[in-house]
């Protein structure tokens, strides 16, 4: 179990539909499945997350707050207390929110879907991280390819594409699967009613190799 220092998490990304929401909600319930102690601040003011936590049956495995201020680096410090990791589901536009939600952060998840277009919209959000590291020059940020189409290459393609930013790209793809808006629609993660355990797996991995790219 890779040991925590509070470590935030910001999941930020300039273009809508990218799967943000279902990419925090999910990678908090598999940390929070490992045993950390994890919070999850929904910083979108279309408050997706919350939605999430308000259509299960039971309480979330984590709590999940809605934060969509732009004071969000300020706070974080108070936000964290009590909790080993902490998920920040971030707006979809570049805002001082977005500004505020990657200052916060240890480490910035960029989600892009694997089509030219969502390529093409990553810049501004990997031009505000570059901002942020002249002042926070321990900030990292890893690309992770979402709702990429089954047994097709272009997650591949668009991976070799991400390079030219100079930042990582998460080797766990994950993909669109029914299991995930079946999930979400009554407020479930993956791995409590999913009958894709491929889904969980993709899941399960990109979670893993979030928290060794913090170690």
């Amino acid at each position: 179990m890779v040991e925590p220092s509070r470590w935030v998490i910001g999941f930020v990304n300039q273009k809508g539909g990218v799967g943000k929401t279902t990419l925090a909600v999910n990678v908090a319930g598999c940390l929070a499945e490992k045993g950390y102690r994890v919070l999850l601040i929904d910083a979108d003011p279309q408050g997706s997350s919350l939605d999430w936590a308000a259509a299960r049956e039971s309480s979330p495995p984590f709590p999940v707050v809605g934060q969509p201020v732009a004071t969000i680096h300020r706070d974080i410090e108070e936000l964290q207390r009590g909790y080993d990791l902490v998920v920040i589901d971030g707006p979809p536009e570049i805002s001082e929110l977005a500004r505020s939600v990657i200052m916060a952060s240890d480490l910035v998840v960029i989600p892009v879907q694997p089509s030219p277009y969502d390529v093409w919209a990553t810049d501004e959000t990997v031009k505000l991280v570059r901002e942020a590291t002249v002042y926070k020059e321990n900030l990292k940020a890893a690309f992770a390819i979402n709702r990429r189409i089954v047994n097709t290459a272009i997650g591949r393609d668009v991976s070799q594409v991400l390079n030219k930013h100079e930042l990582p790209v998460l080797k766990t793809a994950v993909c669109q699967r029914v299991a995930f808006a079946e999930t979400a629609a009554n407020g479930l993660l993956v791995s409590e009613g999913t009958r894709e355990q491929i889904a969980f797996d993709e899941i399960h991995g990109l979670a893993q190799e979030i928290l060794e790219a913090m170690a």
